[in-house]
């Protein structure tokens, strides 16, 4: 990698926000993938926020969403499971719980979903990214988020581990 690109590719996220989540049952290497996220995030400029207990902590939101940092996951790389957790998410199949999982990403800016688990996990991510816009517009409806917060948020990013 040159000078320039390396440069580049610092600077690539500056001004976005990443949450990752880890769902369904315990895997190995979950931690991993988790660590790797955070450190190309923050390499990268972005913010990026830990979503504690799977699917649940996206739709239950508070401190279930906190913001990772390049020390936060130092030492996980030999432990096993899974550090912030999973959760079976009933709230989640609803549109309700995916309506306030779509808030809580909003308010703190996060566009960017990561998404570590199996093929339910994943399904899950796609309805979300598929709903994204009639959630926001049904967010702005009730009042619940502004004009400007719904621009800022127009779109969803899914990666999927």
């Amino acid at each position: 990698m040159t000078h320039e690109e390396h440069h580049a590719a610092k600077t690539l996220g500056i001004g976005k926000a990443i949450a990752v989540l880890t769902s369904g049952g315990d895997a190995q290497g979950m931690n991993a993938a988790v660590r790797a996220v955070v450190r190309v995030g923050i390499f990268t400029g972005a913010r990026v926020f830990f979503v504690h207990e799977g699917y649940q902590g996206l739709v239950d939101g508070g401190d279930h969403i906190k913001e990772a940092t390049w020390e936060s996951v130092s030492m996980m790389l030999q432990l096993g499971g899974t550090v912030i957790g999973s959760a079976r998410c009933k709230d989640f199949r609803e549109r309700e719980g995916r309506l306030r999982a779509a808030y809580n990403l909003v308010k703190r800016g996060i566009t960017n979903l990561c998404v570590i688990g199996g093929d339910g996990s994943l399904t899950g991510a796609d309805t979300f990214r598929s709903e994204w816009s009639d959630l926001l517009s049904d967010l702005q409806k009730a009042g619940k988020i502004t004009d400007e917060e719904a621009t800022k948020s127009s779109y969803l990013n899914i990666v999927g581990l």
